[in-house]
């Protein structure tokens, strides 16, 4: 686990820099105005990976679906899982870190 300058644990931010490092928070706690913005963003991003989900599934039992969409799925999935295991990773380096 990453820790600042005092110690104390870095949180693992659900977003990125623009050339895709990751991003941390320093904080004092869970209720500054970061963390629970950090918060709401994880919520939003794991809501839009369960619909992605359910979309790719009902596409994927169309047997007329064509390459396009097909790719378009797998990009979208893809993004998902990877927003949903930085989350993961994000979670278990606090639960950890307590």
């Amino acid at each position: 686990m990453l820790r600042d300058g005092t110690g104390a644990p870095l949180r693992l931010l659900p977003w990125t820099t623009p050339d895709g490092r990751p991003c941390y928070l320093s904080s004092d706690g869970d209720g500054s105005k970061l963390s629970r913005m950090a918060d709401e963003v994880e919520s939003e991003l794991l809501a839009s990976a369960a619909y992605v989900l359910s979309a790719a599934k009902s596409l994927l039992d169309d047997p007329t679906v064509g390459k396009g969409e097909l790719r378009f799925t797998g990009i979208r999935l893809a993004e998902s899982l990877g927003d949903a295991l930085r989350i993961a990773a994000s979670r278990g380096g606090r639960l950890a870190g307590d």
